[in-house]
């Protein structure tokens, strides 16, 4: 199993905020504490992406995609069925530079995309936001702020959530390129998908499920 890589390189206490695709500004790294500026909604955000069978980047073999926004700077995505390991949500803290008195349980850590693997994401069941939360639909949101750990660790966060490191990034136009040359399909971002569906068989259901072929 790999090694997961910290939740903050020992040299930075604190990140700007992320600049995806171009100047799409979505998160605050978990480190941080810059304030997202939101960015609106594409078609396709709060939807799946399934890999297709022939996508031929090794990197997205069979992978799940929870698309976050998409607009006409880019795309930003978080990857569904990459489990790593399971931490201690102090472990995570810690790693952060930050105390965790009193903080409790631990939570399974995903690899969340290629692209800036040292920045912790939540994707995170609604009942839950702070400043740093993006509201993905009605049913999905991602906070980029390490007080969600906390709270976590606490038993006051989220009802269901998924934490992982790194995510999916496109430039403009080019996850419509790849939609064009039949690289990804999509289905609805079915919270049962996101959060309760065996990580095993999530590309398998979700392909199962799919609504359109792209």
């Amino acid at each position: 199993m790999p090694a997961l890589r910290p939740l903050c390189r020992p040299s930075l206490r604190f990140a700007t905020a992320l600049v995806i695709a171009a100047g799409l500004v979505i998160v605050a790294g978990l480190c941080g504490a810059a304030t997202p500026r939101p960015a609106d909604p594409g078609e396709l955000a709060g939807q799946l992406l399934i890999a297709a069978p022939t996508i031929g980047d090794p990197r997205f073999y069979h992978a799940v995609i929870l698309l976050v926004r998409q607009d006409k700077t880019g795309a930003f995505g978080i990857i569904l069925n990459r489990p790593l390991e399971k931490q201690s949500i102090k472990s995570l803290l810690e790693a952060a530079g930050d105390r965790a008195a009193g903080v409790e349980g631990s939570i399974v850590v995903f690899a969340g995309g290629p692209v800036e693997p040292e920045l912790g994401f939540v994707v995170h069941s609604t009942d839950y936001h702070d400043p740093h939360t993006i509201a993905v639909d009605r049913d999905v949101a991602v906070t980029a702020d390490k007080e969600i750990l906390r709270d976590i660790g606490h038993h006051h966060g989220p009802k269901q959530s998924l934490f992982a490191f790194g995510y999916a990034g496109w430039g403009p136009g080019q996850l419509q390129t790849e939609i064009a040359r039949h690289d990804w399909f999509t289905t609805t971002g079915d919270p049962k998908l996101i959060f309760d569906d065996g990580r095993g068989e999530l590309w398998d259901d979700a392909m199962a499920r799919r609504t359109r072929e792209l």
